[in-house]
C-alpha cells in the first residue's frame, strides 16, 4: 500500500487496483485465519507480552485442534519481524501441534508463497481495523479503504468471512 520497494514506481490508483485484485483472490481461497492484537504499552515488559501471545496462540490452537490435525502439514508463515511473535509461535506450535517432537521450520521470503502474502493481507486488514478504532488510521488507510464505514462494509466483511 505504501508504495515502497517493488511498488515504488506505481501510482496510488494502480496500487489500489492490485489490492482489489488480491482481495478478490483471497475471497476465493479456502483459507481460515485468526489474529490477535496487542499494544506493547499494556504490558510491563516484553516477557509478559510474549507469555500472553503464546498463551493466546496455544488456546486458539487447542480450541481448533481438530481443524489443525486434519492437515498432513501445517506451515507457519512468519517473517521474523518481531522476536516476541517468533518465539511465541515457535513455542505454541511446537507444544500443541508437534507430533513426536518434530516441527520443521524454514526461512522464506514474502514472494516464496502466496499463502504468506494472504496472511500478510489478512493481518493488514485486522491492523487497519485496530487503527480505525483508535483513530490512528491516517491518510494511507483512508486512501485505500475509504472511511471506517466503507472499510467495514467491504474489506473487513470479506476478510472476516475467512475467520476460524
Amino acid at each position: 500500500m505504501s508504495g515502497h520497494k517493488d511498488y515504488g514506481f506505481l501510482g496510488i490508483e494502480q496500487r489500489k487496483a492490485i489490492l482489489a485484485y488480491f482481495s478478490s483472490f483471497v475471497r476465493k481461497l479456502p483459507v481460515s485465519y485468526i489474529t490477535f492484537v496487542y499494544r506493547r504499552s499494556q504490558f510491563e515488559d516484553p516477557a509478559r507480552l510474549m507469555e500472553r501471545t503464546g498463551r493466546d496462540i496455544s488456546s486458539a490452537m487447542v480450541k481448533h485442534l481438530g481443524f489443525f490435525q486434519s492437515f498432513d502439514d501445517v506451515k507457519v508463515y512468519y517473517d521474523n519481524g518481531q522476536d516476541i511473535v517468533k518465539q511465541a509461535l515457535d513455542r505454541s506450535v511446537g507444544k500443541v501441534l508437534s507430533r513426536g517432537g518434530v516441527v520443521r521450520r524454514r526461512k522464506t521470503s514474502m514472494t516464496d508463497y502466496r499463502l504468506k502474502q494472504v496472511a500478510d493481507y489478512l493481518c493488514t486488514i485486522e491492523l487497519a481495523l485496530a487503527k480505525y478504532e483508535t483513530k490512528e488510521d491516517g491518510e494511507t488507510y483512508n486512501k485505500f479503504f475509504g472511511g471506517i464505514g466503507s472499510f467495514k462494509r467491504n474489506w473487513l466483511k470479506q476478510a472476516r468471512s475467512k475467520r476460524i
